[in-house]
């Protein structure tokens, strides 16, 4: 039994992508950080598809090679195969969008660290775990790394596994063109078509655009290199051929193109035409690998395709198997594809990274209640604030399932020093107690603050927001919410809505619901919600399933602790334990308040501080965990 679909073989690098559209790469002025590289690519593609997938690459000893390393794991690729190169640096590709079709590139790839992969980087038992090995031409222009590509292709002929092959031409990494030529597509060059056709016996799959088949089959004729290319190979060759779809021939090949099997092709708008290939081969790749027939392979391969032209970025651009499905069933409804709003919430919420399944979070993120307590200054507070951090950390303990609330604002030295801890970490926006809602200064008048951010941070509004509200209220808070949300989703961070009706009228079991529903009609899918603990059943499952009647992927709600004591919450988190959608808390004066009332005023230690939140905090972690295991037991 074999626990991996495909296994890709090459190159790996960071994207650093232009954010400006339209101009020279002279003239960018900020860049989106992506991992990139063609191997790179198809492996994450892969694994969105639902591919058990994992690469086989060599990244640095460095930022950039922990960054591919760290990507593709929350991707879900396997980087057993990824080895980290001591000696020699990532590759980078600087890039830029100029038009549908210009797209200015530099690729800075001198001695990197993917050049270096070698046989002794080929772990056999990790190719014989995989039901396909996938090659690409860039890492057959060198001795050592050819000689590591045709040792996984040999190990995989051995193991029964099948090899197909990206032809994936770039002639400035064949030496052909200078480090100012990326954008060349095609160089014709009898040195690099004998080295593809000693290798094009080794595959079952081969794949390429036709420029690409003009270089493996040595002519500029498609039709003769194709039968050039047959000549030499038994393979199934799919040749791409841009807006007009693709074709795929597994026999002798006819004078015609057009007489392949095809698959419906898919009329959108092109933005990027970089990565397309890449989103091309993920589809086609799940449906050779499912066994599917060629028509419905290259439906998938030409929907991915459309995707991946149709976004910024390339991995970023790729579907989920569910966004590609939806794409499937329903059609093409906005030809810009990244302006259709259905289509861009299912690619948002379906490729979402990490499991966040349970959520213990410990909220600290209070500003005015600290403020008011005795002895509180913005110093003192800040270095309260890394006492709780410490707490959170210590109950953590290097699991999955806990986080934290903190802001910026007086609790910087804490938000910083928790990025990378593996804390879910939540930062608020709203200026505290404000009704209408107005942001904390930091964001700018056009949020622009948001730019600063780390993209692990989750933006935290609070919105005292009550159906009753007259219509200027709802108008005047809905308008910073709408913009927030998308402000949000421009800058690549995950959105939490907090709401507490309760505060400014009466409530009933519908009220939380309505609000919801309410929020879902002008647009906004928050990725989590923030609920006050209801005392009923019934206001948990109407607020469950206004949510999932909109948005049946959320990341799921956490409960809201108001200061209540530790019985109370037990309460509490019982009833909404039954609820699959509620994944956790965020409690927080529950846990630090007499802690920050002692220690403010000087009464207690450092040590005392943290020691007594601990204790509380991990209080509260058992209390949920007791009462959703029972959940669990019951059903």
């Amino acid at each position: 039994m074999k626990t991996l679909d495909v296994i890709t073989i090459g190159r790996a690098s960071v994207d650093l992508y232009g954010a400006q559209i339209g101009g020279r790469l002279e003239d960018m002025g900020s860049f989106q950080k992506y991992i990139g590289g063609s191997p790179c690519n198809i492996a994450a593609g892969t694994a969105r598809l639902g591919l058990k997938s994992a690469l086989i690459t060599r990244v640095g000893n460095e930022h950039m090679g922990r960054f591919i390393r760290e990507e593709l794991a929350r991707e879900g690729v396997d980087v057993r195969g990824v080895t980290t190169d001591t000696e020699r640096l990532t590759a980078l590709v600087l890039l830029g969008i100029r038009d549908e079709e210009q797209f200015p590139l530099i690729f800075y790839r001198e001695n990197c660290a993917d050049m270096a992969l070698c046989e002794d980087d080929i772990d056999p038992a990790l190719i014989g775990d995989s039901r396909a090995v996938v090659a690409t031409g860039t890492h057959l222009s060198n001795p050592k790394t050819e000689a590591a590509t045709l040792k996984a292709l040999r190990l995989a002929r051995e193991t029964g596994a099948q090899t197909a092959l990206d032809i994936d031409y770039r002639p400035n990494l064949w030496g052909l063109a200078g480090h100012g030529d990326g954008e060349s597509r095609f160089i014709e060059s009898a040195a690099v078509t004998a080295k593809l056709q000693s290798t094009l016996h080794l595959f079952d799959l081969i794949v390429g655009t036709e420029e690409e088949f003009h270089i493996a089959g040595g002519s500029t004729d498609t039709v003769a290199a194709l039968r050039a290319v047959r000549a030499v190979s038994r393979a199934t060759l799919v040749c791409k051929r841009g807006a007009a779809g693709a074709v795929a021939f597994t026999g002798a090949i006819p004078d015609s193109l057009d007489d392949g099997e095809t698959g419906p092709g898919f009329p959108i708008e092109v933005f990027n035409v970089l990565g397309a290939g890449d989103g091309f081969m993920s589809g086609l790749l799940k449906g050779w690998l499912d066994g599917e027939a060629w028509p419905v392979a290259l439906k998938y391969a030409n929907a991915c395709g459309a995707f991946a032209v149709s976004r910024h970025g390339c991995t970023p651009a790729y579907p989920s198997w569910t966004e590609l499905q939806f794409f499937l069933n329903r059609g093409v409804i906005e030809p810009a594809l990244r302006k259709d709003a259905a289509l861009e919430q299912v690619h948002w919420a379906t490729n979402r990274h990490k499991d966040w399944s349970t959520m213990r979070v410990f909220a600290f993120d209070h500003r005015m209640q600290l403020e008011a307590m005795e002895g509180a200054t913005p110093k003192k507070i800040g270095a309260f604030k890394e006492l709780c951090l410490e707490a959170a950390l210590r109950v953590q303990d290097g699991r999955s399932g806990y986080g934290i609330l903190c802001d910026n604002r007086l609790g910087r030295h804490a938000l910083h020093a928790a990025s990378g801890s593996g804390l879910w970490i939540g930062r608020p926006v709203e200026w505290p107690g404000s009704r209408p809602l107005t942001l904390e200064p930091e964001l700018g008048a056009d949020f622009g603050g948001l730019q600063e951010w780390a993209l692990e941070n989750v933006c935290k509004v609070l919105c005292f927001y009550h159906p009753e509200d007259s219509a200027e209220m709802k108008a005047e808070q809905e308008a910073v919410v709408q913009r927030l949300f998308q402000a949000c989703r421009r800058n690549r961070l995950e959105m939490l809505l907090e709401i507490i009706p309760s505060k400014v009228g009466p409530v009933d079991d519908d009220t939380s619901a309505t609000i919801i529903q309410r929020f879902y009609d002008i647009g906004i899918y928050p990725d989590w919600w923030k609920l006050e603990p209801f005392t009923t059943d019934a206001a948990w499952a109407k607020a469950c399933e206004a949510i999932t009647r909109n948005d049946p992927h959320t990341r799921g709600i956490v409960v809201l602790g108001l200061d209540a004591p530790s019985e109370q919450l037990a309460a509490s988190f019982a009833l909404a334990a039954r609820h699959d959608l509620v994944k956790g808390f965020a409690v927080g004066r529950t846990i630090f308040a007499e802690a920050a009332r002692q220690w403010l005023a000087g009464s207690i230690s450092d040590a005392e501080a943290v020691a007594d939140m601990v204790a509380k905090y991990e209080n509260l972690c058992r209390v949920w965990d007791t009462a959703r295991a029972k959940k669990e037991l019951a059903a």
